[in-house]
């Protein structure tokens, strides 16, 4: 089970790097993306997709 965990999460992080990249954004704070936790990922994620969203 736990090992079905780390690989959700694993996937999960995965998809928000690949669409914070296809957005532009590469790294941050000079921290690449790999390096920012699930939780940094999709605040920035949800900050992006708000920002298109209102554009």
């Amino acid at each position: 089970m736990e090992h079905l965990l780390k690989s959700k999460i694993q996937q999960k992080r995965q998809y928000l790097i690949e669409k914070l990249i296809k957005s532009g954004i590469y790294k941050k704070n000079n921290k690449h993306l790999y390096e920012w936790t699930l939780s940094d990922l999709e605040r920035e994620y949800k900050s992006v997709e708000n920002n298109l969203t209102f554009k």
